[in-house]
C-alpha cells in the first residue's frame, strides 16, 4: 500500500516541490495551501489538494480528517507553511506580530496535535517541520521571524521525547538560502524603507543590501534541493533529527560553532554593514 504524506504550504516553491518528488516516488499526497486555485498538480494523479489556512483550527482539524479518510491512512507531517515579517521590532503591529507567530508557530502546533492521535494509534509516522538557518542563528532585522523559528526548533526537539515511545519520529529540516518567492509573496516588512524620518531606516536599508547581495543565484539552493532533503529525513528511517538544507547554511552553522557567541555577533554586524 502507497504511503501518503500531508504537506502545508504547497502552492510555491518548496512545498510544491516536496509534493512534486513524493508523487514521483509513488507516495499519495494530500497537498494543503489557502487557494487551491493556485494548484499545478493537474499531471500527478496520486496528489490531491485541500483549501487550508493552517491558523484556522476548525479548518486544520477537518482538513487532516477529510485527508486521512481519503488516503486511508497518514504516514508523515510536512510543516511548511510561512510566513516571514521583516524590519525592526519596535515599528511591529500587534497584528503583524499575531500573523507572524499565527502561522510559522501556533499553524503548526495545530496541525501537529490535530495528525498526533492518527499517527499514535497506529505506532508509527513522521513529523518534519520545516524551520530554517534562521532558527539556529539570528541575523538584523528578523527579530520576529527568528523568535517563530528558535521556538519551533526547541518545540521540536522537546516533542522527539515525548513521541518516541508512541513509535513517531520528529525531525527539523533548516534550509538556508532558497530561490523562492519567499522573498516576495511570503515577506512583509514592519517599516516603510522609504519612510526617512524612521529612526530605523538607515540600518534596514543597509540590511536589505546586504540581504540582496548574499541571495545571489549562485549562493542558494534550488527548492527542488531542499525537497530532497525532505524526502531523505522522511525515508532514511535514520534516528537523526536535525537536516541542516544548503551548502550556505552549512557554512554559517560552521562558522559560527568555532566562534564565541561575541565574535559571532561582531563578525555579523560587519558583513552587513553596521559595525
Amino acid at each position: 500500500m502507497a504511503q501518503t504524506v500531508f504537506i502545508t504550504g504547497t502552492s510555491t516553491g518548496i512545498g510544491a516541490a516536496a509534493v512534486r518528488l513524493f508523487a514521483q516516488h509513488g507516495w499519495q499526497v494530500a497537498a494543503t495551501m489557502r487557494n487551491p486555485a493556485d494548484a499545478k498538480f493537474d499531471d500527478l494523479p496520486t496528489v490531491r489538494v485541500y483549501a487550508l489556512d493552517v491558523t484556522d483550527g476548525e479548518a486544520v482539524t477537518r482538513v487532516v480528517q477529510q485527508a486521512h479518510h481519503d488516503f486511508g491512512g497518514l504516514d508523515v507531517l510536512i510543516n511548511n507553511a510561512g510566513y516571514g515579517l521583516v524590519g525592526p521590532f519596535e515599528t511591529a503591529t500587534d497584528a503583524q506580530i499575531q500573523t507572524q507567530f499565527a502561522t510559522n508557530v501556533f499553524g503548526v502546533f495545530a496541525v501537529t496535535r490535530a495528525v498526533l492521535p492518527l499517527l499514535r494509534s497506529q505506532k508509527s509516522g513522521v513529523i518534519i517541520n520545516i524551520t530554517s538557518v534562521g532558527g539556529r542563528t539570528a541575523f538584523p532585522m528578523n527579530s520576529l521571524y527568528h523568535a517563530t523559528k528558535f521556538g519551533l526548533d526547541g518545540f521540536s526537539e522537546s516533542l522527539w521525547f515525548e513521541l518516541a515511545p508512541f513509535g513517531i519520529q520528529v525531525k527539523v529540516v533548516a534550509p538556508g538560502a532558497v530561490a523562492t518567492d519567499f522573498a516576495t509573496r511570503s515577506l512583509q516588512m514592519t517599516v516603510d524603507p522609504t519612510d526617512d524620518d524612521n529612526p530605523y531606516v538607515g540600518q534596514v536599508r543597509t540590511v536589505l543590501e546586504a540581504f540582496s547581495s548574499r541571495m545571489s543565484a549562485d549562493k542558494q539552493s534550488t527548492a527542488e534541493q531542499i525537497a530532497e532533503v525532505i524526502y531523505t529525513a522522511a525515508t532514511d528511517g535514520s534516528p537523526q533529527f536535525r537536516y541542516i538544507a544548503g551548502a550556505d547554511a552549512q557554512q554559517i552553522l560552521t562558522a559560527k560553532a568555532q566562534m564565541t557567541d561575541e565574535e559571532y555577533l561582531s563578525t555579523t554586524q560587519q558583513s552587513f554593514g553596521l559595525a
